[in-house]
């Protein structure tokens, strides 16, 4: 096919980044943002999971609550169903949206402190029933059920919300340690209380008096009595050695300083919150021998306790009791140290050792701000502090095992709440990796919007890692929180009028380079190109990145963007950054198959049994052709006939069609769609009906079944989603 013309300067731009000649447009970059973000311009009239309250004690509902659930709570606890509950739901809307403007606003207080605020601020209606609304509204206030600080989705989002989650894993924490130690030093306390009782010292006249209590003392010669049951009393029932590691291991118990008295206002313990990597670990060396002394304590204080302590063996074990004697479970007994790192401190020297302390196995909850997303640096220029771009460390650190890791921006931080409890509470290190926005957003992107799109996009997607959850891949790493995860892009329809003013809705994938168009720093990547300047060489970015690379040196990928006045634009991507888009789909692929998506090998071993299975049917195939022709009847003659007695051997076409005949009666088929499969007399498959699914339901029925004996054929509609991606798929089965 013959490459169409292009014009020269709209190439040179492409390949050297070079903006000059009429091929452009005088659109200011900064001012344009992704074609699928238009409609999210005014974020403050549309219900998502921001501004969250952050409940400061540990609850069921975790450590973050989006205001719309409390908000939907209160409705269906408050309002009457139907008609009658109707205003007082209105209201209700009303105030959630009145909360999110004066938390965008800059407002900050608990939500109790707001809600009147808000409450305040809303028009005044007429009639009794709006009078009644906000009776009830403001009683509400006084009777919620769940309180905490109001946040927004900004800059220092991640960091309060991961203290919030830290904060309830210390208050689980102190109160299980104190289970253990109160309930420990109560033991060895009785211990210590009996050998007493039955020793010279307890039996003595005043001891036993103390022991009967006074209402009864005037009845007991307690001399007597002492005298009698003094007689062969050991001076001491507890052996000497016994009874010195038993107060030893009470003193110790005692005079611990990791966490507060368990009667303590606050019981979370001082000193375990930094903003370095190396605070943190010089802090941890100097705890080390307390730590050492304290859970040495609690070892000894247990065997102890269950009288399995014998000298012959322990005494040994626990003079050469040292840092190195410790386990991960050791540990899960003391506090948790939480970092914090400053967006602006990454690079910072204090936290070059970032790998070190987590591979350490350090009981450190580290939050790293991903910051810029853009590889712009030139190779080996820079310094990086954790010696890889923050993109790329939470994938390094998941490399290092034995930890857990968290990947997600701050948009999806609600929905990851289950994880950060679990990153939070478990024994040893975890690193949450988290991206919160452009600090130059272009196109006026809300940094909700700009963290979302930047998990759209993979940029940065949404994966956690947790080396305790299983002994394999399948356990430890899951996807989940991504869109669309086993296609490259995220696929949605774009609708829009066009020159003739009628409706046309084209699905438009979501990319990198999508992503970098909502920053402004990256406006020198992107070129607008005016209308009559349009032409076939330029293809969307998604479209140019499946073509060979001949042919993509003939052609120009673009992005469609919307202006403020909700024009489109064809916006050319340069070369670098097209080159970074196609890393960070190779970087998506990886992480697909860490997921069990497109696996590389569960593929390879796929095809070499469809192949075996296709050379076993030819070969029965041969061996039923191989038969004596009917009397008076050519063989061929007799073939075509069979032919034509068997629909289900008819060559292929462009419609999808079932090998009936070799169906096992599997079932798989109408697991995908049972609308469009089903079973005919002899219970084996057919196509029911071709136009009651999608072609993604052909292919999936062709890939699950065990025969391989579905054939999708071609797609019907060309507006699928993901189309370029099935056909690929469904090759094997053509």
């Amino acid at each position: 096919m013959d490459a169409p013309t292009i014009h020269n300067e709209q190439m040179r731009f492409h390949v050297a980044g070079q903006r000059s000649g009429a091929g452009f447009a005088a659109v200011d970059v900064a001012t344009l943002r992704p074609a699928l973000l238009a409609p999210y311009r005014n974020l403050g009239r549309l219900r998502h999971d921001y501004p969250v309250v952050l409940p400061e004690a540990p609850g069921p509902d975790g450590c973050v609550l989006p205001l719309a659930t409390v908000i939907g709570r209160l409705a269906a606890e408050l309002a009457p169903r139907g008609v009658e509950g109707e205003r007082l739901r209105r209201h209700l809307l009303r105030l959630e949206a009145e909360l999110r403007q004066m938390v965008g606003e800059g407002a900050q207080g608990h939500l109790a402190e707001l809600w009147p605020l808000a409450l305040a601020r809303l028009p005044q209606g007429q009639g009794s029933d709006d009078d009644t609304a906000r009776r009830v509204l403001a009683q509400a206030a006084e009777s919620l059920k769940i309180d905490g600080e109001l946040a927004p989705c900004d800059a220092a989002l991640p960091a309060r919300l991961l203290t919030n989650a830290w904060r309830q894993a210390q208050v689980d924490k102190s109160r299980g340690f104190h289970r253990v130690v109160d309930a420990l030093m109560r033991k060895l306390s009785d211990i210590r209380r009996a050998a007493w009782v039955h020793s010279k010292a307890g039996m003595q006249a005043d001891a036993l008096r103390a022991g009967v209590g006074g209402r009864h003392g005037e009845l007991f010669d307690f001399a007597a009595m002492s005298r009698l049951v003094a007689r062969r009393a050991p001076a001491d029932e507890l052996p000497a050695a016994r009874r010195q590691r038993i107060e030893w291991a009470l003193a110790v118990l005692a005079r611990q300083s990791f966490w507060p008295d368990g009667r303590a206002a606050d019981p979370l313990p001082a000193g375990f919150v930094f903003d370095n990597c190396a605070a943190a670990m010089e802090a941890f060396r100097e705890r080390l021998p307390a730590a050492v002394e304290l859970l040495k304590a609690i070892a000894i204080g247990e065997l102890e306790a269950a009288g399995r302590y014998v000298e012959a063996e322990h005494d040994a074990v626990f003079a050469r009791y040292d840092m190195q004697s410790l386990t991960a479970d050791d540990f899960a007994l003391l506090p948790d140290s939480l970092v914090c790192i400053p967006a602006d401190r990454t690079s910072a020297p204090e936290n070059m050792g970032l790998l070190e302390m987590l591979s350490s196995g350090m009981p450190a909850k580290v939050l790293v701000p991903v910051g810029d997303l853009m590889d712009e640096a030139a190779l080996g220029t820079g310094r990086f502090a954790f010696g890889v771009r923050g993109a790329r460390l939470a994938t390094t650190a998941m490399g290092l095992g034995g930890m857990f890791v968290l990947q997600c921006t701050s948009a999806g931080l609600p929905a990851q709440k289950a994880r950060l409890a679990r990153g939070m509470s478990c024994r040893g290190p975890a690193l949450f990796a988290v991206y919160a926005g452009s600090p130059a957003p272009a196109g006026g992107i809300a940094p909700y919007l700009g963290a979302a799109a930047a998990a759209e996009s993979r940029a940065l997607p949404t994966f956690c890692y947790d080396a305790a959850a299983g002994a394999n891949w399948a356990a430890r790493f899951t996807l989940a929180g991504n869109r669309q995860p086993e296609d490259d892009w995220p696929v949605e329809p774009f609708e829009y009028a066009d020159d003739q003013l009628q409706r046309v809705v084209q699905p438009l994938a979501f990319t990198y380079a999508d992503f970098a168009l909502t920053d402004a720093r990256h406006a020198a990547h992107f070129a607008p190109v005016p209308r009559d300047r349009w032409h076939e060489g330029m293809l969307p970015v998604a479209d140019w990145l499946r073509l060979p690379e001949e042919e993509a040196a003939t052609r120009l990928p673009y992005v469609l963007a919307v202006d403020g006045q909700e024009r489109a634009h064809r916006v050319l991507v340069d070369a670098r950054l097209m080159k970074a888009t196609r890393e960070r789909l190779l970087l998506w692929h990886r992480l697909q198959e860490h997921a069990g998506i497109h696996d590389s090998h569960a593929e390879r071993l796929l095809a070499q049994e469809r192949a075996r299975h296709a050379a076993a049917a030819q070969a029965a195939a041969a061996n039923d052709a191989v038969v004596p022709a009917a009397a008076g009847v050519p063989a061929a003659a007799a073939l075509a006939t069979a032919a034509a007695e068997d629909p289900a051997a008819a060559p292929p076409s462009d419609e999808p069609w079932i090998e009936t005949a070799r169906c096992p009666s599997c079932n798989e088929c109408q697991l995908v769609n049972p609308r469009m499969f089903a079973y005919n007399e002899n219970k084996q498959a057919v196509i029911k009906d071709a136009s009651a699914g999608t072609y993604r339901d052909l292919v999936e029925a062709a890939e699950s079944c065990q025969v391989a004996i579905i054939h999708p054929g071609k797609p019907r509609n060309p507006a699928e989603p993901g189309l370029a991606e099935l056909v690929e798929r469904a090759k094997p089965f053509l």
